[in-house]
């Protein structure tokens, strides 16, 4: 599902409500209903965005009951900064990923057909949630230095006179520009949608920290000098 649409969905209390309460156990409406204080017409209404956005999903029991439930494991990112707001795109959770292949973290992967017993299995959460607040920690932590670099970068720019010293916004969007470079963009039209601005001012900014030797193009496309 487009992240901007479940952020829209998720907007709503009663509707995260409803998703805390499924995620201890299948609800019917008249559960759902008592514990949110609203109308089961009401709780109708919320289920079924729920169901069409893929959230929850539903089963009859043996006395006709229709119990709702989560559907499946997703996760969203949302990452506000001054420079920027955006939503990496929801995901599933995968056991199966192949945790091996990154970088800059190492994971102790434990065999689930080794936790067989109860005892092991604790002790797998209790790992599993103290790596989770780790991550939490680490994400926080570069977010941060992203933005003191973000702003070391807007101040260099603004204090150089070379750089003909834009000022105020302008340094903020010279930097902005730096990093949608950085994270890969190199045509002035990916740059221009990655800062949010007009092709011409992509343009402009761009031409501009090249006469500085801070970029360089190669035809039509733009890197951070090495």
């Amino acid at each position: 599902m487009d992240s901007a649409a479940l952020l829209d969905l998720l907007g709503n209390e009663n509707r995260r409500r409803i998703l805390r309460l499924l995620a201890r156990k299948p609800c019917y409406v008249t559960e759902i209903s008592e514990y949110l204080g609203v109308s089961p017409k009401a709780v109708i209404d919320h289920l079924r965005k729920l169901e069409e956005a893929g959230l929850v999903e539903s089963r009859v029991d043996d006395q006709r009951r229709k119990y709702f439930s989560i559907a499946r494991n997703l996760r969203l990112e949302v990452n506000v900064s001054p420079y920027g707001f955006g939503t990496k795109s929801a995901y599933p959770a995968s056991r199966g990923l192949d945790m091996t292949r990154c970088r800059y973290l190492s994971i102790d992967i434990a065999n689930p057909d080794q936790a067989a017993e109860l005892a092991e299995l604790a002790h797998e959460l209790k790992r599993l949630e103290d790596l989770s607040s780790e991550l939490s920690l680490a994400q926080r932590w570069v977010q941060g230095r992203l933005t003191e670099v973000m702003d070391g970068i807007s101040r260099r720019i603004h204090d150089e006179p070379t750089l003909g010293a834009p000022e105020g916004d302008d340094a903020r969007f010279y930097a902005e520009v730096l990093s949608a470079l950085a994270n890969g963009a190199d045509h002035i039209e990916q740059i221009s949608h990655n800062v949010d601005a007009s092709p011409e001012l992509v343009e402009d900014a761009l031409l501009h920290l090249a006469q500085h030797g801070v970029i360089e193009r190669e035809d039509s496309r733009w890197r951070l000098v090495e």
